[in-house]
């Protein structure tokens, strides 16, 4: 049996503007937020040459994607019980502590109390691991564990994150003191409140309480996973986004400039994976990881197919309307059913999936920050996010914050 995730007492954060309580601020020099939070002023250039190497391509899928190494879809054989996917994430970091590859995984488990809730947990046992299958919703200071577990005597560690988590990590990785941390990272955008959460699924089912899993698929469709072992698949144009309040996502998550966690050694998604997983392996690192699984993992050449620019042009159109305060455009009942079902045949799938979702981001960060912040925009926005943007005419960040 594992000794059980630890999870030593934080500080109280320090007030923040644009934060997603990442942890820094509750470390000892709450100070170093203004070095290392990607809400600021991110520099992936420099980032990115010192953990992977070299810089992005600006042309080609390095273009949406960030450094990518190798490109898989992939499913872990068997899938694990308890997984959002098939369990390769919690794997990969399993693996490395069965290895002794590491001393400690840094990662979320679930709040006691909420199995929705994460709890920022440092793991030494690889049966913990278990423990931290599934999606968590919510903010949570996993870098507020990275003291303990160096104080704690642990040299090599591994760490689960997001994004944001994962660029102030490798913005003070070189003081933080450690021999060698392997970053397992995971796409993220949109996150919100654990309360938030708990409100949005009161609106998809009459008990909530009764939900295991909810995934948002690469097919247009949301699924849900009940306790009495029920699934229900609910179309995205189903879903009642346009009735959630206008700060239902904080500005952060709106104005994300990393989706596909571009930092990390390796990235475990869905976007391109068409029913399994997508992974990008980003540097020697990340290749490690993967190698060290062998045959438990099945990989094959990511798909793509249809065109993503229609889908794009109307999300943008959408988010226009709601930065500037105007009502969204509602489909008629009587056509989302069929839209719903033209959509995974005839919508993006695949790689074209992922670049449409990476593109949709891009224009959101702008379009909100433009209405919101115009002032943080020429230090926040990276000049991958204002590439990626370009072609749908959203300018860059030399022109005035009323265009």
């Amino acid at each position: 049996m594992g000794t059980g995730p630890q999870t030593p007492d934080f500080n109280t954060p320090a007030p923040r503007g644009l934060c997603t309580d990442c942890g820094v601020s509750r470390m000892s020099d709450p100070s170093a937020c203004g070095k290392a939070c990607q809400f600021i002023k991110p520099d992936y250039p420099s980032l990115e040459t010192r953990v992977h190497g070299r810089q992005a391509k600006a042309a080609g899928d390095e273009r949406f994607f960030g450094v990518t190494g190798a490109m898989y879809r992939a499913a872990l054989h068997p899938a694990r019980d308890g997984a959002q996917w098939t369990g390769l994430t919690t794997r990969l970091a399993e693996r490395l502590l069965e290895t002794r590859a590491v001393d400690a995984v840094l990662t979320m488990v679930p709040a006691t109390d909420d199995r929705w809730r994460p709890r920022p947990a440092i793991i030494t046992d690889p049966a913990d691991l278990q423990q931290a299958r599934g999606m968590r919703m919510g903010y949570a200071p996993l870098l507020a564990l990275l003291e303990p577990a160096r104080d704690a005597g642990h040299r090599k560690i591994a760490v689960i994150g997001i994004p944001c988590q994962v660029y102030a990590l490798r913005a003070l990785e070189a003081q933080l003191g450690f021999d060698r941390i392997y970053v397992i990272g995971t796409p993220c955008s949109d996150n919100t409140t654990t309360e938030n959460f708990h409100t949005f699924l009161a609106r998809l089912t009459d008990a909530p309480e009764t939900v295991t899993y909810l995934e948002f698929r690469a097919d247009y469709h949301v699924e849900l996973r009940f306790d009495d072992g029920r699934k229900r698949l609910i179309p995205f144009l189903k879903l009642p986004l346009a009735d959630l309040p206008s700060d239902f996502f904080p500005l952060t998550c709106r104005t994300c400039v990393d989706y596909t966690n571009r930092l990390a050694d390796i990235t475990v998604g869905y976007m391109a994976g068409e029913g399994d997983q997508w992974l990008i392996v980003r540097n020697t690192r990340g290749q490690e990881m993967l190698d060290s699984l062998g045959a438990e993992v099945a990989l094959s050449a990511p798909g793509s197919g249809g065109k993503r620019e229609g889908a794009v042009k109307g999300f943008i159109e959408n988010t226009r309307r709601a930065a500037g305060g105007l009502p969204l455009r509602r489909m008629p009942n009587s056509m989302r059913g069929i839209m719903g079902w033209l959509m995974p045949r005839l919508g993006p799938r695949g790689l074209e999936f992922a670049r449409a979702r990476v593109e949709m981001k891009a224009a959101e960060t702008i379009l909100h920050l433009r209405r919101e912040e115009p002032a943080k925009m020429k230090n926040m926005v990276p000049d991958h996010v204002w590439n990626i943007a370009a072609q749908y005419g959203l300018g860059c960040k030399e022109d005035p914050p009323g265009r």
